[in-house]
């Protein structure tokens, strides 16, 4: 299909439908939350339920519970049937669970739909991170994997915008059931792009497929075989590829807590969880509707329309992050967003304490003012980085089983957040802010102390921040323009 076109527009269109992979993807699990979050503030999705504060908690909930149960298995699942197969079975099951959920009769049926998306969402984050970070050019990688979680707001603004129209449907249970099926849309683009994607050149070559692995490298990198930097990166992955079938011969869970390299691995992988679930975006996701009421905006229809200028809001600022990212480093993103949204959730505390009652219209736009400053703090950020860095700090042999974990950790921290939050904000209010803010503050320190930078680097160079040692004789990929002659060496040896 690409072998006629010029090397460049072979690159472009590569590297184009792998992005556009994720950002489906990403969309998928967006529109989830966001759809829950304009539901929830329906009445007729209320009456229809009979909807209570425990209800709403376990409607929101239930994605995360079905991604957690197929997030423990995902890793051995992408390993095995790749990440391009993966990918397209994950679409499948999410179609299934929209279709459920959107026709249901009973809340039974509605949360065994949402657990089946979560089934397909578990299965999803899991392979497209993993697929994304291994399939990309080294220029590229941040900007893709940014943009993984960056269009989540383009899943927000679709959820919000849906629902918003849908909305003027009451008294009819459709107000609720269109949205609901909405849900099954976004796959529906996957299972038409799988088929005219590249598989992972690194998944390739592990499984001895050398010459496609090889050919993939070429297409991503806009070259061809023979070109110096697809031959070092093809070298790089070999090599390292070869290192880790010899000294790690374990299952990829016990490969995970051999050594210390590889616990420190993990825990900056999954050290994004916790950063991203609970630093109060996700509950400005979920319960949106309460904090706006606490606020003194009680109208549906006034929540989501904020709700649909915020997803906006939330696309330009997380765009932005991501193609900054290779420029600031990982380390300075998240500590410059994390700092500021610690910063604006104390805030959105303190004016929510102060203009809670709606009293005063200028608090009001205060509060709503800061809500979206802190969103727009984290979109910078946290929202992009939250699929970069894990798969970044992963070796291959740890990839697939540490996104699954991963995953395991973000929906465990999800749950906490739809679980407790609803009786945080019904017994302390404007207090559950301060709290949130407080504990980003540890966040914030372990960001500083702990993480290491990425940037520049292919994922086989990244191992040396861990191993202390490269485990292929090919030079760095920087050194293609310093030093020419060791990469004519070094593929005059190959």
């Amino acid at each position: 299909m690409f072998s006629r076109l010029p090397q460049a527009a072979r690159m472009g269109m590569t590297t184009a439908l792998v992005i556009s992979a994720c950002v489906v993807d990403s969309v998928t699990i967006a529109y989830d939350g966001s759809v829950m979050g304009s539901v929830n503030v329906m009445p007729s999705y209320k009456s229809y339920f009979q909807i209570t504060t425990t209800t709403k908690a376990v409607n929101s909930t239930a994605t995360h519970l079905g991604a957690i149960l197929m997030a423990f298995f995902a890793g051995f699942i992408v390993d095995k049937r790749g990440r391009r197969e993966s990918i397209f079975v994950s679409a499948v099951i999410n179609i299934i669970g929209a279709v459920i959920s959107g026709s249901a009769q009973n809340i039974a049926m509605f949360i065994a739909g949402r657990m089946i998306i979560g089934i397909g969402v578990g299965l999803a984050q899991t392979a497209a991170g993993t697929y994304v970070s291994e399939t990309t050019a080294p220029k590229i990688r941040a900007f893709a994997l940014g943009m993984y979680y960056s269009c989540w707001a383009v899943g927000s603004f679709l959820a919000a915008g849906i629902s918003y129209g849908c909305s003027q449907l009451h008294p009819s249970d459709w107000a609720w059931r269109i949205p609901s099926f909405f849900q099954g849309f976004a796959p529906l683009l996957i299972l038409v792009i799988v088929p005219f994607l590249p598989e992972s050149p690194r998944w390739l070559i592990a499984h001895d497929r050398l010459d496609e692995g090889l050919s993939v490298i070429a297409r991503i990198n806009a070259g061809t075989i023979d070109d110096p930097t697809v031959q070092l990166q093809y070298r790089e992955i070999i090599d390292t590829l070869n290192y880790e079938k010899t000294e790690g011969k374990s299952l990829a869970f016990q490969e995970i807590f051999r050594n210390a390299p590889n616990r420190k691995r993990l825990m900056l992988a999954l050290s994004l969880a916790p950063l991203t679930m609970l630093t109060g975006s996700n509950v400005i996701t979920y319960y949106y509707g309460d904090m706006l009421s606490q606020a003194g905006i009680t109208s549906s229809h006034t929540q989501m329309e904020i709700n649909l200028i915020l997803s906006a809001w939330q696309f330009v600022i997380a765009v932005s992050g991501s193609l900054l990212a290779e420029k600031l480093g990982r380390r300075v993103l998240c500590l410059c967003s994390l700092g500021l949204c610690t910063a604006m959730f104390y805030l959105v505390g303190g004016l929510t304490s102060l203009y809670g009652s709606g009293g005063s219209q200028s608090g009001v736009y205060g509060t709503v003012a800061a809500i979206f400053l802190y969103l727009g703090s984290y979109s910078f950020g946290l929202t992009p980085l939250t699929n970069m860095y894990p798969p970044e700090v992963l070796s291959y042999n740890l990839r697939a089983t540490g996104m699954g974990l991963f995953t395991v950790l973000a929906k465990a921290c999800g749950i906490f957040v739809t679980m407790v939050f609803p009786f945080m904000f019904k017994s302390l209010g404007w207090k559950t802010y301060m709290i949130n803010a407080s504990w980003n503050v540890a966040f914030f320190v372990f960001v500083y102390f702990f993480w290491v930078e990425t940037k520049g680097k292919t994922l086989e160079e990244i191992d040396v921040l861990f191993d202390g040692v490269k485990h292929s004789d090919a030079p760095d990929l920087n050194a293609v323009d310093a030093d020419e002659k060791a990469i004519e060496t070094m593929v005059e040896r190959v």
